[in-house]
């Protein structure tokens, strides 16, 4: 295996790491994925942007206070590695019910990792919704 080869793959891990983190609603294992300090940034969708890690930690304690159930299929990945910054494009088909409400809806995602150590974290997360006619 090359070495472009396995960072390719350690940056997917990271990111499946991301989705099954998402679909858990559970901040502490987000936590884990993220990087934990002023560079982290999201922007959900119909959100203003979040910068450091507290505000970005704020919305994901947010939406999965008012989330019941969350599945995402992730589908049309493309990975770039450049030395210990990745990025991945993805479209997340997701599932979900807030409230009493089942969603399901199209989602473009940018996910941004940095290499921290031996770990791929997450510095910037940003989607942005596929509206279909």
């Amino acid at each position: 295996m090359t070495d472009s080869h396995r960072l390719t793959e350690e940056v997917r891990r990271a990111n499946e790491r991301f989705y099954r983190a998402f679909e858990s609603l559970d901040i502490e294992k987000m936590a884990q994925v993220w990087v934990q300090d002023d560079t982290a940034h999201v922007i959900h969708p119909g959100w203003t942007a979040k910068y450091g890690w507290e505000e970005v930690r704020d919305s994901w304690v947010a939406i999965f206070d008012n989330t019941r159930y969350m599945e995402f299929d992730v589908t049309d990945v493309h990975i770039l590695v450049v030395g210990d910054l990745a990025r991945v494009t993805c479209v997340e088909n997701l599932r979900s019910v807030v409230g009493d409400e089942q969603n399901t809806g199209q989602v473009q995602a940018t996910n941004l990792y940095v290499q921290r150590g031996e770990q791929w974290l997450m510095v910037h997360h940003h989607g942005s919704p596929i509206f279909t006619s």
